[in-house]
């Protein structure tokens, strides 16, 4: 593949991985807070061009594969929070004070910080727990739908042979491929390809900041942003993270009045554009999220051709082509997590609390795992250095003996 399309193609793929597997559920949370079928999809376009606009910017500047996403955890806490007093409006006004704050995150010097000091082990071993349910979802596919899988994994494992920059990409033609056999009844003619955006005004009420926007900062900061950074820094990136938040929240308000609920740094689409898959040179990954930002804004103008072609297709078969793409993504993130053999334990106590898939007070398992792995290492380092100073007290100064 040329020096040129194979990023691309990865960020395309990964701009179509990412909207396939959520963009219901922004719709459903969008109209659980109280928005009428044309501003939910006004939102879900909105999202797309902010995701594209953000992502432009920070490519193009900081020339890294900065992927920006649309809050999926935030998408599922407007399911859970419901109808707010004051109506869509009033989520409107929330969406606006979330964006607030993430500019205000990115402001705040010792919170960016904070933030980016992850270690690499700890990195590796949260971004391995996050995408390991997805790498399974092939052999899940295999036993649930194996007319449609057989063909999508055989195609990945033939190319994977004999191109394998091929192998993905081969496989999603494959998938669409599938469906469209299976499915040829079910016509696109009559898809909106230009869906409008609707503006709503926003209201600020108290109920709503309480119930919406706070806790869409917390777990969009804690189960976007913060494994968001650390995908990039377990590829050697370090992310500009407050340019990043300041340019992500500023964003999100200029589209929260049109139904758009927040944009963040992308977490499990990362993957596919910071790795040696998006390109061999990693100088040269940034144009695979320049890609990705193109390809969401395309997607979100056609949002009702990729609506009806996904919900033709099982979602297990959609997300078993991203499991196959992820999984070079995968062997990577499990390298860095058990390279230092001194944070293996706590690399393991992140990996298996970010593959739980628990969630707690709202807040995903990516942020649990993080601050266990943290603790463990903590802990470690106490007990070590206890153990040094009762070894060899004569190492201590003197000052410092009792």
């Amino acid at each position: 593949m040329g020096d040129l399309a194979r990023p691309v193609v990865a960020g395309l793929l990964s701009a179509v991985v990412g909207y396939a597997s959520s963009f219901t559920l922004v719709l459903a949370g969008l109209q659980a807070v109280g928005a009428s079928p044309a501003q939910a999809a006004s939102g879900l376009l909105a999202a797309c061009l902010g995701i594209g606009v953000a992502g432009a910017v920070l490519s193009l500047r900081y020339r890294m594969p900065i992927a920006i996403a649309w809050s999926t955890p935030g998408a599922a806490l407007l399911v859970g929070a419901g109808p707010v007093a004051g109506g869509f409006s009033a989520a409107v006004g929330a969406f606006l004070v979330c964006a607030a704050l993430t500019v205000v995150a990115g402001l705040v010097p010792w919170l960016a910080r904070a933030i980016a000091a992850i270690p690499r082990p700890l990195a590796g071993a949260m971004l391995a727990g996050i995408i390991v349910p997805l790498c399974t979802a092939p052999v899940q596919a295999l036993v649930d739908i194996p007319a449609l899988a057989v063909p999508v994994i055989a195609t990945w494992a033939v190319l994977l042979r004999v191109a394998r920059s091929w192998a993905v990409p081969g496989a999603l033609v494959a998938a669409v491929a599938a469906i469209v056999v299976t499915g040829p009844d079910a016509g696109l003619g009559g898809a909106e390809l230009r869906p409008a955006l609707a503006w709503t005004a926003p209201t600020f009420d108290l109920g709503a900041v309480v119930a919406i926007a706070v806790p869409l900062f917390l777990v969009t900061m804690a189960g976007q942003n913060v494994p968001g950074a650390a995908v990039l820094a377990s590829y050697g990136y370090q992310v500009p993270l407050r340019p990043a938040l300041v340019t992500t929240g500023l964003v999100s308000a200029a589209g929260a009045p049109f139904g758009g609920h927040q944009v963040n740094l992308a977490a499990i689409t990362a993957a596919l554009t910071a790795g040696a898959e998006a390109h061999p040179e990693p100088r040269r990954r940034w144009i695979a999220t320049l890609a990705l930002a193109g390809g969401q804004v395309l997607l979100g103008l056609g949002a009702g051709v990729a609506t009806a072609l996904v919900l033709l297709s099982p979602p297990v078969l959609v997300i078993a082509v991203a499991g196959l793409a992820l999984l070079p993504a995968l062997g990577s993130s499990l390298g860095n997590a058990v390279a230092d053999q001194e944070m293996l334990l706590p690399a393991v106590v992140t990996f298996v609390v970010t593959a739980s898939g628990v969630a707690v007070l709202g807040i995903g398992a990516a942020f649990w795992g993080l601050l266990a792995g943290l603790a463990a290492l903590l802990l470690l380092r106490r007990r070590r250095v206890t153990t040094d100073a009762a070894l060899h007290p004569d190492e201590v100064p003197a000052n410092q003996q009792g």
